[in-house]
């Protein structure tokens, strides 16, 4: 499957339009926002690596594998860190031995 140079280039410039939306959008949360939306974003997360396997097993090009596999890694490393970050934040709410309240 070949890509003619429009559709290379409307695709990438989706992929920078896309970019820049996301910034813009990202960058006007509130602070105190940043916890939930990432843990609503790991979800949306998990979806895009299942997405990026079915894309991996039905490649047929060393390139399509290659990306499908970098997609894998990097959507999982996405995940795997916000649950992280997001169970590092719940942990400041809970109580301690000898706490008052």
């Amino acid at each position: 499957m070949e890509l003619s140079a429009f559709e290379l280039l409307s695709a990438l410039f989706i992929l920078v339009l896309a970019a820049f939306v996301g910034y813009e959008v990202v960058s006007k949360v509130p602070t105190m926002l940043h916890t939930p939306l990432m843990s609503g974003a790991n979800a949306v997360h998990g979806v895009i690596v299942v997405g990026a396997m079915l894309v991996a097993a039905t490649a047929d090009t060393p390139i399509a594998i290659g990306l499908a596999l970098l997609a894998v890694i990097l959507g999982t490393i996405n995940v795997v860190g916000g649950f992280t970050v997001t169970d590092r934040m719940l942990e400041m709410f809970k109580r301690r031995p000898g706490d008052r309240g």
